[in-house]
């Protein structure tokens, strides 16, 4: 599976990559994320929960992070294995300024998935992949905006949308 996107986000290059690269904050913004913990430099081990169509269930792995050039790019290696199958893969982030204080960052990236996740066929796991990515973006630019509002110092975080079970609604 091939995912490829454009997404516009409300900050700067230096405050994406900040966000991109801290792990308490991206733990919050990736979807089904129980944990984000770190195994060495820019490595992490993740424990991840979702589900695509009527198989669900839990995947224990690594996120690493490549050929960093703050704060323009890095490559995002992924594994996870867990009861419904395995998932592997390598994206590659590039962010540039957009206006004034807006960064545009671009995204491609491979996966590869197998066992019983697998199963469900490509059409749908392609539509819970671009799904997964479009909260993972919703989140980020909601956090992004959230630390800019003159309110974020007084006033509690908002509980991202991305957290739990995430399923196609297909």
């Amino acid at each position: 599976m091939k995912l490829v996107g454009t997404v516009a986000l409300p900050a700067p290059p230096e405050e994406v990559w900040a966000l991109l690269t801290d792990a308490s904050r991206l733990s919050r913004l990736l979807p089904g994320c129980e944990r984000l913990e770190p195994d060495g430099p820019d490595r992490y081990k993740a424990a991840v929960k979702f589900g695509i169509a009527a198989i669900t269930g839990k995947y224990a792995g690594t996120l690493e992070f490549a050929q960093k050039k703050p704060p323009h790019s890095l490559v995002l290696k992924m594994d996870g294995k867990g009861l419904p199958g395995f998932v592997k893969g390598e994206g590659r982030i590039e962010l540039a300024a957009k206006g004034g204080s807006d960064s545009e960052l671009t995204y491609t990236g491979e996966a590869q998935v197998g066992g019983l996740i697998a199963s469900v066929g490509q059409r749908m796991i392609d539509a819970a992949a671009r799904k997964i990515v479009q909260q993972f973006f919703d989140s980020a630019k909601a956090e992004l905006a959230f630390t800019k509002s003159p309110a974020a110092e007084s006033t509690p975080r908002p509980k991202s949308r991305a957290k739990g079970n995430n399923r196609s609604e297909r």
